[in-house]
């Protein structure tokens, strides 16, 4: 092991721990309340950009042989999780006092930045645990509702049945192969012993559930709608990025045989079609966000159906469009007497006369969420499509496309809210308007490149 070795390839990781306990230190030597959420983004940010510099360089090097290591896929993905952090932080200053929510959010980054570099199925475990469990906590920080304590109760639970099914599924991995590398996943699944087999059906429901795929999903609503509108932002953008781009490593070198392919195919279309239409019910923004997560994690995992070359081109394009897009919807909320107030969608009625600005962002995300052309969430559902229909599975595209049309309505119905339906009186301003308008930003200017450029962003993946 070579000291050099570890400081480079974990500078990422280095930075969200020394992040860690310098706010640890700041609280203690504090005599007085703090705003620790500068120093969150100042730590984030050089995290993202330590990350960006080893994808730029393209750094390859394995600190820790068999267990973890870095090559350039892996340190792009840091970076796009990191930045996509940033407008979370910027949103959440005004909802989060003290140094709790910044060293909750840093250790599930953390743990975020270990999974895509695992290289064992101890450390990808360990790298699972450390980003769910702080979120666990963060459901309840800013408890703004009684649904919160049911909502982080739900999530505590079934969390912990995805944890025990991968963990199961590991053991059976294990059990079949006589390793713990990532690499044996491949191995069991070209295998036909049972034993093989069943761990890999495990393993692969773990990651549906953590992914809130149907019928794995129903801890998702209900932790959305709990969670303060920061939390929220970071579940529906950062966790579920990061568990695909898990599964993207633990996949890697893989074609999914036929036996599998109710598991990566019916299941998430079976997701696309019951998230689409059952966020056409939903009165609260964060609960239609959450339907349609999981009708978008039935498209991210569809990905899997393709060949493995353009797997994760298709799966990180769709990563940061998707969470672009609901981070502008989350960042540009309209303001509300209190959190149930905020989150009505009767509370978007004449937007565009009270807040045009935030109307026009919230209907490009809505536009793109739903696959709308020009917009980035169009190139993203068409990668998907096109790589499930070059690997011959075009009875599958076809559903998936038809799914993805139920989506339309929810989508349109906001937009038609906010510019088509007269409205209440203004709300007050929120006090870190500001903030949120350079969220806004953080987010628009990279969507007007993916709207612009997406073949120049498709080259540099």
């Amino acid at each position: 092991m070579n000291a050099h070795t570890v400081l480079t390839a974990m500078l990422p990781e280095h930075l969200l721990l020394a992040g860690i306990l310098l706010l640890l230190v700041l609280e203690l030597v504090s005599r007085r309340e703090r705003d620790f959420l500068p120093v969150t983004v100042i730590v984030t940010f050089a995290a993202a950009f330590a990350a960006a510099r080893l994808f730029v360089g393209d750094y390859a090097g394995a600190p820790f042989p068999g267990q973890f290591s870095v090559d350039p896929g892996a340190a792009l993905g840091k970076a796009v999780l990191l930045a996509l952090t940033i407008p979370v932080l910027l949103i959440a200053r005004g909802e989060f006092a003290g140094p709790r929510f910044s060293i909750l959010l840093l250790s599930s980054l953390y743990g975020a930045c270990l999974i895509l570099s695992a290289d064992s199925f101890l450390t990808l475990f360990l790298g699972i645990e450390l980003m769910s469990l702080p979120v666990y906590a963060l459901v309840l920080l800013a408890m703004a509702r009684p649904a919160s304590i049911e909502g982080a109760l739900k999530y505590l639970v079934l969390g912990g049945a995805g944890t025990a099914t991968l963990l199961l599924g590991i053991s059976f991995v294990f059990g079949a192969t006589g390793s713990f590398a990532v690499a044996a996943f491949a191995e069991a699944m070209a295998s036909a012993d049972p034993i093989a087999r069943a761990g890999v059906v495990l393993v692969t429901i773990a990651f549906l559930l953590k992914a809130a795929v149907v019928p794995f999903h129903t801890w998702a609503p209900d932790a959305y709608e709990g969670a303060s509108v920061p939390v929220t932002a970071y579940m529906a953008t950062l966790i579920k990025s990061a568990v695909l781009l898990a599964a993207v490593r633990l996949f890697a070198g893989v074609t999914v045989p036929a036996w599998m392919i109710f598991l990566l195919a019916g299941l998430p279309l079976l997701s696309m079609v019951w998230g689409n239409l059952t966020a056409m019910r939903q009165p609260g923004f964060r609960r239609m966000i959450a339907y349609s997560s999981i009708a978008h994690a039935g498209y991210l995992f569809y990905a899997f159906l393709g060949p493995e070359p353009g797997r994760f081109e298709a799966v990180l394009f769709y990563i940061v469009a998707y969470g672009l897009m609901n981070l502008l919807a989350f960042v540009s909320l309209p303001a509300g007497e209190d959190d149930a107030t905020r989150d009505a969608l009767d509370n978007f009625k004449g937007l565009f006369h009270r807040n045009p600005y935030a109307a026009v962002l919230i209907g490009v995300a809505m536009l793109s969420l739903a696959g709308i052309p020009p917009f980035p969430g169009f190139v993203a559902k068409f990668l998907i499509f096109l790589n499930v229909i070059e690997a011959g599975y075009t009875g599958w595209a076809v559903a998936g496309l038809l799914g993805s049309y139920l989506g339309i309505y929810f989508y349109l119905r906001v937009i038609q809210y906010m510019f088509m339906s007269a409205g209440a009186e203004p709300a007050a301003a929120p006090p870190s308007r500001a903030l949120a308008f350079a969220a806004s930003l953080c987010c628009l200017l990279p969507v007007v490149l993916l709207t612009l450029f997406p073949g120049w962003v498709l080259d540099r993946l």
